[in-house]
C-alpha cells in the first residue's frame, strides 16, 4: 500500500512542502511515482520519515539526519552523545536567560526599576532581589512585606545609592567591632545592633524588637544570611544575634 504526499503530511504532522523539501535535497526520495508523476510513499519511506523526524525533533541538522540513515560508517551513538551534550549547555544556557528574565520581572514589580548599568553600579554583585521570591512566600501575606513593596516602589536610583552606602559604612564598623573581640552584649555592639534595626525600619518595613529578633535567628539558622554577614569578618552573624538579643533586652521593659 503506498500514499500521497497530502496523506503522508498529515500521517507526520509536517508540511507538504517539507517533504518536498526532503525529496529535493535527497533525504526522502519517495520509492514510487504515479503515472502522473505524483509522489506516492511506502511503508519503507514512512519508516525513514520517522526516524528523520526523530533525529529532527532532537535537534540534529539535515545534513547530519543524512549522514547517520545513509553512512554505514555512521555511530548513531556518538551522535547522539554530542547531541545531548549540546542540548544539555543550551538547557542551562536557557535556565539562565529565564532567570534573568525572571529576575528583572520581579525587581520592576517591586519599583527597582533601574538598567542592568544602574544596578550594578549601585549593588556589584549583591542583587537585592536574590532572595525576593522566598521572601514573597514567607512573609507575603504580612503587613511589613506589603510595606517593604510600597516603600521600594518610591525608590530612586540615587534613593537606593544611599541606602546602599549607609549599610556598607555599618558593615565596616560592625566588621571593625568584631575584629578588635568587643564584646556583642557591649555598648558599641548594642548600639550598631540599634542602628541595623532603625535602617531596615527607613527603609523597609517597621521593625520592632521582638521581629529583630526573629531575624537575628534567622541570621544564623540560615546558611545563606551567616555566609553574607561572616563575609564580612568571620563569626559575624552569631555576634550580631547576640547583640540584637541585648539591645532588645536593653529597650523592652
Amino acid at each position: 500500500m503506498d500514499y500521497s504526499v497530502g496523506q503522508v503530511a498529515r500521517f507526520a504532522g509536517v508540511t507538504v512542502r517539507t517533504l518536498h523539501h526532503y525529496d529535493e535535497i535527497g533525504l526522502l526520495v519517495p520509492g514510487e511515482r504515479s503515472p502522473a508523476g505524483h509522489r506516492r510513499y511506502g511503508d519503507a519511506d514512512l519508516d525513514r520519515l520517522q526516524r528523520i523526524l526523530f533525529y529532527r525533533e532532537l535537534g540534529f541538522p539535515l545534513e547530519e539526519v543524512a549522514v547517520l540513515l545513509d553512512d554505514p560508517g555512521a555511530d548513531p551513538h556518538a551522535h547522539l552523545r554530542r547531541r545531548h551534550e549540546l542540548l544539555t549547555a543550551r538547557i542551562e544556557k536557557l535556565r539562565k536567560m529565564a532567570a534573568a528574565v525572571e529576575h528583572a520581572m520581579e525587581a520592576r514589580r517591586m519599583g527597582i526599576d533601574l538598567t542592568p548599568e544602574e544596578r550594578f553600579e549601585v549593588f556589584g554583585d549583591d542583587d537585592p532581589e536574590q532572595y525576593a521570591e522566598e521572601a514573597e512566600r514567607r512573609w507575603g501575606g504580612t503587613g511589613a512585606y506589603a510595606e517593604s513593596q510600597r516603600r521600594a516602589a518610591r525608590c530612586t536610583k540615587a534613593d537606593w545609592q544611599r541606602m546602599k552606602a549607609e549599610s556598607d559604612d555599618w558593615g565596616r564598623r560592625y566588621a571593625a567591632l568584631v575584629n578588635e573581640a568587643e564584646p556583642a552584649t557591649g555598648a558599641r555592639a548594642m548600639d550598631l545592633a540599634e542602628e541595623h534595626r532603625r535602617h531596615i525600619s527607613e527603609w523597609f518595613y517597621d521593625c520592632p524588637y521582638e521581629m529583630h529578633r526573629a531575624l537575628a535567628e534567622m541570621y544564623v539558622c540560615d546558611q545563606r544570611f551567616t555566609d553574607f554577614y561572616d563575609a564580612l569578618a568571620p563569626g559575624t552573624a552569631a555576634h550580631l544575634k547576640t547583640a540584637i538579643d541585648a539591645n532588645a533586652a536593653r529597650h523592652t521593659p
